[in-house]
């Protein structure tokens, strides 16, 4: 007959710190893995807003960024986004800059789209539409969460790409023309991959769909 061994103190206490440590690695690397994991997705329609028919939803990989649109500052920028939100062409298409910590870049409507991703003139695409003329003349505070169009090194060259700012940024006060700022989700951008070594992302994240709430 084999008799049991009972297990010292000693030992049941290192099984115990064992056991532990084994749940620890495995829910730090659940956690390193699901990067979403503690970002709060916001529902739009639990939420109340003065103006629904200026706010636009953008849906990227960790959730809702809901945006509030301005048309009173730059209301042909902000008359070209919408065209462009509600024709459904920032679906699938590549954060293809991104700066940590500092801002996040799309919409390259040509070489930007995930079926037609191209690294060599990604950032240079165009919509199709024509640029419009810059609008610079208002006042406008570029803080953390500012959304804007982006433009060449020349101004009056917006078009469709545009830029989301995770940091404030006075200096960009009369470069850019301003589209409005995220109101609830900006840790979802904060989220969207990134390189270390340069802005253009290799292998980027996209944003699933864009859509206005009205």
């Amino acid at each position: 007959m084999i008799k049991k061994i009972k297990q010292t103190n000693s030992e049941k206490i290192l099984l115990a710190f064992i056991i532990m440590l084994g749940i620890g690695f495995f829910g730090s690397f659940t956690i390193i893995k699901n990067k979403c994991l503690f970002v709060k997705n916001y529902n739009p329609e639990k939420l109340k807003f003065k103006k629904p028919e200026n706010i636009a939803i953008l849906n990227a990989p960790c959730g809702n960024v809901i945006i509030e649109l301005n048309p009173n500052i730059a209301p042909n920028s902000v008359k070209r986004f919408k065209k462009l939100i509600n024709s459904g062409e920032y679906n699938n298409i590549a954060f293809h800059r991104v700066i940590k910590n500092v801002l996040v870049q799309a919409g390259d409507l040509e070489y930007g789209h995930k079926d037609n991703l191209n690294y060599s003139y990604i950032g240079t695409g165009k919509s199709g539409y024509g640029t419009i003329k810059s609008e610079l003349d208002k006042p406008y505070d570029f803080k953390k969460g500012t959304v804007a169009l982006s433009r060449t090194n020349e101004k009056n060259t917006e078009d469709s790409q545009f830029f989301i700012l995770l940091k404030d940024a006075p200096l960009f006060e009369g470069e850019y023309s301003p589209l409005g700022k995220v109101i609830y989700g900006l840790d979802v951008l904060k989220k969207v991959k990134y390189s270390d070594k340069v802005e253009y992302v290799l292998r980027p994240d996209f944003i699933n769909s864009f859509k206005m709430l009205k």
